[in-house]
């Protein structure tokens, strides 16, 4: 039976972070795993607690990186930046927006972009492709700047951008990357699905996503479009006005699979 949130968060059980994160953050940690941005009230009033300012007082930083490796990516990363596409997220009325795009990162000069980073309350980390954006994160040098960065910027993420900070990552292959490329960073020891039961993907049917779930081993967090996963270190809350539902694995079967 799945378990509603509405207006209050619920606190999960057993989720953790990762040990390598663990040893590499040990003061503040803050993200905001959303399925498909800002989508309501209650998701909006976490993000606020986690800047510990109005939105309209803090600046960010706009990554669409991943939406490259879609189809018509091109024209759905300007919807996205322009609030023409799904629920607010760019065009939240932030005091300052930027882009960072991370292709582009390997060919600048890093006290540039680094400097930029360091002025940032917020990084807006779009979705699309997991392994292309986890291809992206760690050879553009992103990836080994987060563990001291989410020391004092928050991490708001739309779903790939949230689900790479997890173990388990996907990819709808529209790029040339080895078939063995990382899908996920691995930050947080817990799986995100996001748009659950979403007309638009077929796939993420409840059942479906059980299914899906049983094979990984870690706990799953299957979130609608009103759902999102707020941590702040390594204490997870799912913020949700919608539906969401929590799948833990047989730890029988799957013991030290993630030694």
């Amino acid at each position: 039976m799945a378990q509603h949130a509405g207006h209050q968060g619920i606190k999960a059980q057993g989720a953790r972070p990762s040990a390598w994160f663990s040893m590499m953050t040990r003061n503040i940690m803050k993200l905001l795993l959303t399925s498909a941005g800002i989508s309501n009230t209650s998701i909006e009033n976490a993000l606020v607690d986690l800047l510990g300012k109005p939105v309209t007082e803090a600046s960010a930083l706009f990554i669409p990186t991943a939406i490259w490796a879609l189809p018509k990516g091109a024209d759905l990363g300007s919807r996205v930046l322009r609030g023409l596409l799904g629920d607010p997220f760019c065009d939240m009325g932030w005091k300052s927006l930027g882009v960072l795009e991370l292709t582009a990162l390997p060919s600048i000069r890093k006290e540039y972009w680094i400097s930029l980073l360091q002025e940032t309350d917020a990084l807006l980390v779009g979705g699309g492709d997991c392994q292309y954006l986890t291809y992206w994160m760690r050879h553009s040098g992103l990836a080994d700047l987060l563990p001291l960065l989410l020391q004092k910027t928050v991490y708001v993420g739309l779903s790939a951008g949230s689900m790479i900070m997890t173990r388990f990552g996907t990819t709808y292959g529209g790029h040339t990357l080895p078939a063995d490329s990382d899908k996920a960073l691995g930050l947080i020891d817990i799986a995100i699905h996001p748009h659950l039961d979403h007309e638009s993907f077929p796939d993420n049917s409840r059942a479906n996503l059980e299914k899906l779930a049983a094979t990984i081993p870690l706990p799953s967090y299957a979130i609608d479009d009103q759902t999102a996963i707020k941590v702040v270190d390594g204490a997870i809350e799912v913020v949700s006005e919608g539906n969401w539902k929590l799948f833990t694995p047989d730890t029988e079967r799957f013991r030290g699979s993630l030694a």
